[in-house]
């Protein structure tokens, strides 16, 4: 059966922009799969806490020395790799803030980005271990930075570092410079949904 993720990160939930692209793809990929099961992660209404010196000792101490609390810690993070790890999609709404993904996503990135699990040192370099899926991604801003954002290059960079390089950007800017730019902008986005469907 097919599994999709589906991450939004936008401080106002459901009602953000970003939130309600990724929505509508998800729909349409629902359709499309009629028997697949779609897994929702609200960053905004579920924090993951942000990484700390604890929580980094945690995932690197040996399983057989690791304390209560961090296993407690460690747990949380493999629940939330887990989920990544079972899913074929992985759809992510992504606002822009102060130039650069939120917080929330962030601290995400830091529990799901752990040597051995999800990536992997070479002699060759990193090896992402999370190979085999797609990646679509919904970035939405208030004004006018391109495609080829650091915004966006990072989102890149993070998801094949873990090994997800099937990646699908849908960018909808200029949100906060008139109603046209915003009915524009979004429109355009909708308009890839139906062609990526």
């Amino acid at each position: 059966m097919a599994k999709l993720l589906k991450i939004q990160t936008s401080m106002f939930q459901n009602d953000g922009q970003s939130s309600q692209l990724a929505e509508q793809y998800t729909k349409n990929w629902q359709a499309r799969n009629p028997d697949g099961q779609v897994i929702s992660r609200d960053l905004a209404a579920e924090p993951v806490p942000h990484l700390d010196l604890g929580r980094f000792q945690s995932f690197i101490t040996a399983a057989e020395e690791r304390t209560a609390e961090q296993k407690a810690v460690v747990s949380y993070s493999d629940a939330l790799i887990e989920e990544i790890a079972s899913a074929d999609v992985l759809v992510l709404g992504i606002p822009m803030y102060n130039f650069s993904v939120p917080s929330t996503l962030r601290a995400y990135f830091d529990h799901i980005a752990r040597a051995g699990v999800t990536f992997q040192y070479t002699p060759e370099g990193p090896e992402g271990l999370l190979k085999g899926k797609k990646a679509v991604v919904f970035i939405t801003r208030g004004g006018y930075y391109g495609e080829d954002h650091s915004q966006t290059a990072f989102v890149r960079q993070f998801l094949g570092f873990i090994g997800i390089t099937d990646v699908e950007v849908v960018h909808a800017e200029g949100l906060a410079v008139s109603d046209e730019a915003k009915d524009h902008a979004l429109n355009a986005a909708q308009a890839r949904i139906a062609e990526l469907a």
